[in-house]
């Protein structure tokens, strides 16, 4: 039973707050009013769908691994976003996939969704 809600301690969000945790930012090239502007975009999509919780954002150069931070969100069933700096997104771990956002003007934001079947 304790190994139980431990498990279930991992999967639920821990905070009732909208937070962001995002990775690589300070590599992405861009200045501080686009990241604002994209940070206040995703913001605002979480708190419409009405999401609390943490939420993750990869600043993607390209050609990257970032399988841990991918099966974190898994894990604990947090959304993870891949904002695309360089021409394609790196690549999505095994049966996930990168779905464009269309509704950024930019379409250069994802989010991963795992592959059915």
């Amino acid at each position: 039973m304790k190994i139980l809600s431990l498990l279930l301690g991992l999967i639920k969000p821990k905070s009732n707050k909208l937070e962001i945790e995002c990775y690589a930012q300070a590599d992405s090239g861009l200045e501080t009013q686009q990241i604002q502007q994209i940070m206040e975009w995703l913001f605002a999509s979480l708190m419409d769908a009405g999401y609390l919780g943490r939420s993750h954002l990869i600043w993607d150069l390209g050609e990257q691994d970032w399988k841990q931070v991918v099966l974190m969100g898994l894990l604990k069933d947090e959304p993870v976003f891949l904002y695309r700096c360089g021409d394609r997104p790196s690549l999505a771990p095994a049966r996930c996939c990168w779905r464009l956002m269309t509704e950024y003007p930019s379409l250069r934001i994802y989010q991963l969704e795992v592959e059915e079947g």
